[in-house]
């Protein structure tokens, strides 16, 4: 089998399940992960022999029972970072990197910042890389996101501090910050039914999912949180569910926060939210 037999391959077979064009975006990332050789080189060297049969119908099957490509080859990319991932972590979303742009444009450095939620360490460790300056720490209840988070850091060479705690605990121990970040689990239960396969047979639960009766469960207790541990000048930041943008300002509106700004994505959907402390009534 050549290089070239090996890509139609990889299209044809998740062609059905995906469409023409997911199929080549998930062959492409396959290829460049099995061989190591870049689009361009694998055009230059289309027929040269392809040795990975074995790795190849492994990753196959994996696809076919709808598991993540980034899943597959173990690896996702997030604001320019390659980060390991597996089943303990949620795939980064590009959504979310708009969210650590807009933190790197507002932040003057050198800050304190905490993330809740790291997940693979991806908004912890990209702030860090763009605000070297920074003390950043980030917290999670699961024991393997922290472990992936941890082993990223490693790998990148990036100086965050890892912690596991429960932040809907009564009262997380944790010093104060000038910058709190999360993207907290949003999802409520009945909107399973509408997500993809992938999504909701592999990615973990603990991450994405909220109670109907509580959506705004994360915000209201990372708010309180907020409130007490922001420093003076202090901003708190937001990814949300985008059918909860107007409740979630008034939330924070309600406990004191000031200044309140909710931002939508590329996409036009509203995705993110900061706020500022109000330091006449701490």
């Amino acid at each position: 089998m050549t290089v070239q037999a090996a890509f139609t391959l990889i299209v044809h077979t998740l062609e059905p399940l995906q469409g023409a064009r997911e199929a080549a975006n998930i062959a492409h990332i396959l290829m460049e992960h099995l061989t190591g050789m870049s689009k361009m080189d694998r055009i230059i060297y289309k027929d040269r022999p392809f040795l990975q049969e074995a790795q190849l119908q492994t990753s196959l099957n994996a696809l076919l029972q709808h598991q993540p490509i980034q899943y597959v080859i173990g690896k996702s990319w997030f604001y320019g970072l390659e980060l390991m991932v597996n089943s303990h972590v949620l795939i980064p979303r590009p959504e979310t990197e708009e969210l650590v742009e807009w933190i790197v444009k507002d932040a003057k450095t050198p800050v304190k910042i905490l993330d809740i939620g790291t997940g693979s360490g991806a908004i912890p460790l990209a702030l860090k890389k763009e605000l070297p300056q920074a003390e950043v720490w980030s917290v999670d209840i699961s024991e393997g996101a922290l472990e992936v988070a941890s082993a990223n850091a490693v790998q990148l060479n990036l100086d965050v501090h890892f912690e596991q705690i429960d932040i809907l605990s009564p009262a997380p121990q944790l010093p104060s910050f000038d910058i709190i970040v999360s993207n907290p689990p949003y999802i409520r239960e009945s909107e399973q039914a509408d997500m993809e396969e992938q999504v909701v047979s592999y990615e973990p639960r603990i991450a994405l999912f909220v109670p109907d009766h509580d959506a705004l469960l994360f915000y209201r207790q990372i708010g309180l949180l907020a409130l007490d541990k922001l420093t003076a000048g202090g901003r708190l930041y937001f990814e949300i569910n985008e059918a909860f943008g107007k409740e979630v300002v008034v939330l924070l509106e309600e406990q004191g926060f000031i200044d309140v700004v909710l931002k939508q994505d590329i996409y036009g959907k509203d995705r993110m939210v900061r706020a500022d402390i109000n330091n006449n009534v701490r």
